[in-house]
């Protein structure tokens, strides 16, 4: 990578390969339209408007305020409607055929007329569907994400069959198209440099919230987009797990927990976590306990996973929490990724009760197992993932992120 300027060799920075990426995925999303017969998709949020076409405006933004939303009929036009004045950022993409101003979808947007505006969106919507149709076409099933209520009952009013759209899309994602995987692994490098830059700056003194902010300058110079998260957590503050940074200043022989939650380049996620220790005081017996079962849990389910390997059996097999440890475990085995975390999110094997997800991994799926272990005794834990692609015949490891010799007393 040229350090200059964030971009690699590989080609992956180049508009054609982009707009190659684009064009895949759409085709995906049509494919899966056509099988689960979906005629036509209205979508708003914003990772499936970017899978679908590649368009992005403001994603954070959007992710709070539904001002932005896409139009997919299987078999006709894409017509996104982008925010006033922001039309422009999408033209030339070849998965998009016309771009238009979108209505205000809740009281922030519309300014207080929603429900005169969902009507106006519905209005628009019906007239496209039915001018692609032709003379006389009858509205029918519309898929929706995550639209208002009040744009909903708009779309009802004016009479489509709404349905649900996350089936769509979430297996129109499940399994990685191979351009898809070539950007998944850039992210990737992109993100295992951050850390590292982080790590170097890991010493007695800094506080959590500046440790964390090395991460995310060198993330965000590498072109990512955000991190969906701010879980790096110091000392006391590692147990328990899901407390995020503050200004704790971080001391000498603390364990640091981080987890990167990044959505890196081409807004491809990149999910790992390690655990460090801070400063030159060697590891306590316990902060070696905890962390060797933090790594012996990762390895072992990491080992049971595999291209037919059914979700049951992992979860059936799964490496059995310490009874000490059980009240604090990370709440699933792991879960998928792609833009952001995706399915599945694997569940623990109950015993007694029949598992919930009749399923297994397939290659070109990512999937992130997960490991925390913690100790109410001594208020410390450890929290460890690695991110995998399900291979032919096996599995990778995508993030090449050494774990702490220190730690697991070698």
């Amino acid at each position: 990578m040229n350090s200059s300027t964030g971009l690699d060799s590989s080609g992956l920075d180049s508009t054609e390969s982009r707009h190659s990426l684009y064009l895949q995925r759409l085709a995906n999303t049509r494919r899966w339209m056509s099988r689960l017969d979906v005629p036509v998709m209205l979508v708003r949020d914003p990772f499936n408007v970017l899978y679908i076409t590649g368009a992005t405006n403001m994603t954070v933004f959007n992710l709070c305020v539904p001002a932005r939303y896409l139009l997919v009929i299987a078999e006709g036009p894409v017509v996104l409607f982008d925010y006033l004045g922001g039309e422009h950022l999408a033209a030339g993409l070849p998965t998009i055929d016309e771009i238009r101003i979108a209505r205000g979808l809740s009281h922030v947007s519309s300014n207080g007329s929603v429900a005169a505006e969902c009507a106006a969106m519905a209005a628009e919507v019906a007239s496209l569907v039915r001018d692609h149709g032709g003379p006389g076409t009858q509205l029918g099933r519309l898929a929706v994400d995550s639209l208002p209520f009040t744009a909903v009952d708009a779309l009802r009013a004016t009479g489509f069959e709404v349905t649900d759209a996350d089936p769509v899309m979430s297996s129109a994602r499940r399994v990685k198209l191979p351009i898809e995987i070539e950007y998944m692994r850039e992210a990737s490098r992109r993100t295992v440099a951050a850390v590292q830059a982080m790590e170097a700056a890991l010493e007695p003194g800094i506080t959590e919230v500046e440790l964390w902010s090395r991460f995310l300058g060198d993330l965000i110079a590498g072109h990512g987009e955000f991190v969906s998260t701010r879980l790096l957590e110091s000392g006391p503050k590692t147990f328990p797990y899901f407390q995020e940074c503050g200004t704790r200043v971080i001391d000498d022989g603390d364990l640091v927990c981080f987890d990167t939650d990044a959505i890196s380049f081409e807004s491809y996620s990149c999910d790992f976590s390690r655990t460090f220790l801070a400063g030159e005081r060697p590891a306590t017996a316990e902060q070696r306990s905890l962390y060797q079962r933090a790594h012996e849990q990762l390895r072992h389910n990491v080992a049971l996973i595999g291209p037919g390997v059914s979700f049951e059996h992992v979860a059936r097999n799964a490496w059995p929490v310490p009874e000490e440890h059980r009240d604090s475990r990370y709440y699933c085995i792991g879960h998928g990724l792609g833009m952001i975390g995706e399915y599945p999110n694997l569940p623990f094997h109950t015993p007694g009760v029949p598992y919930p997800l009749d399923d297994a991994f397939e290659p070109g799926m990512v999937f992130c197992v997960e490991s925390y272990i913690g100790s109410r005794a001594s208020g410390q834990g450890v929290k460890l993932e690695d991110q995998l692609l399900i291979t032919e015949t096996g599995v990778e490891i995508m993030n090449d992120y050494a774990f702490d010799d220190r730690l697991l007393g070698q």
